[in-house]
């Protein structure tokens, strides 16, 4: 249940004798102390449904062991989980992962020992004991030797030396612990009637690789007088034997064990043991070494510190940890946790310099690691978590610990932008969209981007300009790239704690980022930022970035377009704009978006001369009820299945092309592989059309005017409506027959009473030339960063040819049920479940359409006669306008990858 970590820089306790300790450390002793005082920050989080009871952490990977069986793999760069190993049939108790990193591993309750393949993840070799051991507690390797240690509940240390297990005989099924008799269960019950037992070995989780049995010889019983808690291997342990490898135990007994490793078949010897005295010792926990200094864990906080040269206990530490069930050593530090879930951090001297809560309950297993120089404490516990920590105090050299990441700078700086709560439509946030304004500003500014804040009409949010300028020797001809996006959200009250966490405080669990505007549309704006400032910083920057993010699209672009326009002079030519504002059509396959729909919203409302009236002093067939006029007049707006019947409408639509065609082909094709519960194609593709390219059009909500009761006749009726619209619908026409055609349908109820339409919002429909230069420079920047495709669940769904190339949606023969965006972010399987046809095939992205719309893309086209391109950044099941939204640290990351080859790259075509 404790893992152990090997790093330099902790002093001895008298503070001489350790190579670490001299005038360096002397003179930043003080400056240490006050800045190892800050208690580590939460980075990342990741749940699982089982405790977590060993940690192992890799160069690139950690490993997590469950107390359901699996070893969890998850990567130290975005923390997403890229395996679950299905490894043991008892709960995983120990992990061990050699220098060379290329096995790792695991014990368990079964009792088996398993060695897996880091790389293929597959199992190598399933090793047992002669003897019922119970459950296994602990594993150790010796790379020089060859030779797996074990240690087990029934107090032995038994090893396998891997140089003979091609010589020694296949050890027979009966052998296998799940096929031995059990003393209590399997006993004959009354009357020596014996239950029937399953034949043969039931493999409900680990399956290949060689198997192994233990030879009776290499048992070393009664190591300890109790269960053997743990062990590690080291070496700088012998005196005068630096080099030679040595066996660490610890067991219930109290007493930590040195063992010499024999040249010949790895078995052990007694050194010596290291007994402090005590007449009952209490158990030994947790161990960790570095040099000639051993660290133990013990019940009720006890952490002692021996010497191993002397073999004397030097020190004894007092942790507010209770029973001391992981110990790691890193950057300088010792970090203990326990039972109570809190972490106690003690300095070179140490000193306690630090405690934090970790986990809601016992900390079980932890780990130390740097990742591209950056410190990170990882900490596993009984609350089914592991937990990341940023320790950046934990960096001794002043170079690397100057030196971030800017994946990491990145975070903060979106941990920063999403903390201001720039929600456009309620008026109580103006100031937090005015302050979230002036730091986006701020982070252009730092990157050496010429900036300027575009004002709209009051009181409407301002607009962020910025110009990122490039190379100066090519002013004469250099191409300029519009990055179009917006600073405000949706609002997040949280009122109903449907967020699992603030959601404008940015969050990270499981590979994702949770936070408001997270995905939509702060996210990808950051990324683009530093995409272009990583292209100046490395002057190959050949364009022009020019910048413009608003603060009004989630309330209609209000004062967009006018504010645009006065400043037309100061944003000069544009060659193509490019943004990135939405999701792919499930969770594992990039897209490019080509088409938006447009959209009109209207309020249609029927007032009348008198009052609000009671239904039983006034009501008559006589009286014109505005709502019975609202509901008559309403219903004339479309026919069966949502067909509109204004007439004209569905005039202007675009036939369906083959070349079209084959892109829902491909749409279909993809989804279905990977999720064949989305059923037919034909149905799925004629869904996703009505959705992307067929007009359509939505009542939202109904107001009465009066109190809310049943005997009243309200004086006034108003309903809101929507028409999205799709390419070649101009909105202003459409608005205007909309008005007619409402007018002309009163007009013929013959009422008295006022009828009112308004059109409080429209914006344009986009269709974008998938053929053209910067969308096929998105596609080869998309299938160069994500690299082959993402494994897909094999399937054999057929899909149909289709002869119906002419035919608007609206004219389809069939009503499929519609796939909705729920329904494809809910059934996108996970990417430890499926399997790859064709793992090397580099990731073509879909091209897709969207029923949503942004209102300024259509714009600027016109404005600038350049051409646009939509770069979805998100998944599916990101939850943007919804409770807890996320974007995957993964797509975060490419994306900025994306953004910087388009930038660099496109201006070469």
């Amino acid at each position: 249940m404790s893992s152990t970590s090997q790093s330099s820089g902790l002093t001895s306790p008298n503070g001489t004798g350790s190579p670490h300790h001299d005038g360096r450390a002397a003179a930043h002793g003080q400056a240490r102390a006050s800045e190892s005082s800050r208690i580590p920050a939460l980075s990342h989080r990741m749940k699982h449904d089982k405790s977590i009871l060993a940690l192992a952490v890799s160069s690139k990977d950690i490993f997590a062991g469950t107390q359901g069986g699996e070893i969890l793999v998850y990567s130290l760069e975005t923390y997403e989980r890229r395996k679950v190993i299905e490894a043991h049939k008892g709960s995983v108790l120990g992990l061990c992962l050699p220098k060379e990193e290329s096995i790792l591993l695991s014990s368990a309750t079964d009792p088996i020992v398993n060695v897996w393949d880091t790389n293929t993840f597959l199992r190598l070799y399933s090793i047992w004991s002669t003897y019922d051991v119970g459950d296994i507690f602990c594993v150790a390797y010796s790379s020089y030797h060859k030779t797996i240690y074990l240690g087990a509940q029934n107090t032995s240390i038994q090893w396998y030396d891997l140089k003979e297990k091609d010589k020694r005989p296949r050890p027979p099924l009966a052998s296998h612990p799940s096929e031995r008799k059990n003393k209590f269960f399997d006993s004959a019950g009354p009357g020596g009637v014996l239950t029937p037992r399953t034949i043969g070995v039931e493999r409900r989780h680990a399956v290949g690789g060689q198997n192994l049995e233990i030879d009776k010889q290499d048992i070393h019983q009664f190591a300890h007088y109790g269960y053997v808690y743990c062990m590690l291997l080291g070496k700088g342990i012998l005196p005068g034997k630096p080099g030679e490898e040595v066996l660490v135990s610890g067991g219930g007994d109290g007493r930590i064990l040195l063992w010499r490793i024999e040249a010949r078949g790895g078995a052990i010897s007694n050194i010596c043991t290291l007994e402090d005295g005590r007449e009952e010792g209490e158990a030994i926990l947790s161990l960790a070494q570095e040099g000639s200094f051993l660290y133990s864990g013990r019940p009720d906080g006890e952490i002692n510190v021996w010497d191993l040269e002397t073999r004397q206990l030097v020190r004894s530490l007092k942790a507010k940890t209770g029973d001391v069930l992981a110990l790691s050593l890193g950057g300088g530090y010792l970090f203990a946790g326990g039972i109570t879930g809190n972490v106690q951090k003690f300095n070179e001297h140490y000193e306690k310099v630090s405690a934090f809560k970790a986990h809601d309950g016992v900390i079980l297993a932890s780990a130390f690691t740097t990742f591209n120089d950056k410190a990170t404490f990882v900490t596993g516990g009984n609350d089914s978590a592991i937990g990341i920590w940023d320790v950046q105090d934990c960096i001794t050299e002043p170079a690397i610990k100057s030196k971030r990441s800017n994946n990491d700078l990145m975070v903060e700086s979106l941990t920063e932008f999403v903390s201001f709560r720039t929600v456009s439509s309620l008026p109580r946030y103006r100031a937090d969209c005015r302050r979230g304004a002036s730091f986006l500003r701020s982070v252009f500014q730092n990157f050496g981007a010429a900036t300027e804040m575009l004002n709209t009409a009051e009181p409407y949010n301002p607009i962020v300009f910025a110009k990122f300028r490039g190379n100066p020797a090519t002013a004469g001809r250099r191409k300029k790239i519009l990055f179009y996006g917006h600073y405000d959200v949706i609002a997040a009250e949280n009122e109903q704690a449907k967020w699992k966490y603030d959601p404008f405080t940015l969050t990270g669990e499981g590979g994702y980022l949770y936070g408001r505007g997270i995905s939509d549309n702060k996210g990808p704006i950051i990324a683009a930022i530093y995409a272009a400032h990583e292209l100046a910083n490395e002057q190959a920057l050949d364009s022009d970035i020019i910048f413009l993010i608003e603060g009004e699209e989630e309330s209609g672009s209000r004062g967009f377009v006018q504010a645009i326009k006065s400043k037309k002079d100061l944003i000069g030519d544009v060659d193509w704009i490019l943004l990135a504002n939405s999701y792919w059509l499930d969770d594992h396959v990039p897209c490019l978006t080509y088409g938006l729909r447009g959209v009109i919203h209207a309020t249609v409302q029927i007032e009348s001369r008198h009052p609000d009236l009671h239904s039983g002093v006034d009501g008559s067939a006589l009286l014109d009820e505005p709502v019975k006029d609202l509901v008559m007049l309403l219903s004339k707006l479309t026919g069966r299945h949502g067909k509109v019947e204004i007439p004209g409408f569905y005039d202007p639509i675009l036939p369906l092309t083959d070349d079209e065609r084959l892109l829902y082909d491909e749409i279909t094709e993809n989804l279905l592989r990977g999720n064949p519960d989305l059923g037919d194609a034909e149905a799925l593709a004629q869904s996703l059309m009505r959705r992307w390219r067929e007009a359509s059009l939505t009542i939202h909500r109904f107001q009465t005017s009066g109190p809310e009761n049943s005997t009243i006749i309200p004086r006034l009726a108003r309903a809101s409506i929507s028409m999205r619209l799709v390419p070649n619908q101009e909105s202003a026409v459409i608005a205007k027959t909309l008005q007619s055609y409402l007018h002309s349908e009163f007009d013929q109820l013959d009422s008295k009473n006022r009828l009112k339409v308004t059109i409080d919002h429209q914006a344009e429909p986009w269709l974008g030339d998938y053929n053209n230069e910067i969308f096929q420079t998105l596609e080869e920047a998309i299938m160069s960063v994500w690299g082959p495709t993402l494994g897909r669940r094999r399937s054999s769904v057929h899909i149909p040819k289709h002869d119906q190339f002419h035919l608007t949606p609206a004219q389809l023969p069939s009503r499929p049920t519609p796939a909705t965006s729920n329904t494809l972010a809910n059934s996108s399987t996970e990417p430890d479940d499926v399997l790859s046809d064709s793992p090397n095939v580099p990731r073509k992205p879909l091209y897709i359409r969207e029923g949503g719309s942004i209102p300024s893309i259509r714009f600027l086209e016109k404005e600038f006669g350049a051409p646009a391109a939509h770069l979805p950044c998100g998944q599916a099941s990101d939850s943007a306008h919804l409770d807890n939204e996320r974007l995957r640290l993964v797509n975060l990351y490419n994306s900025k990858m994306i953004f910087k080859k388009v930038f660099r790259e496109l201006p070469q075509k």
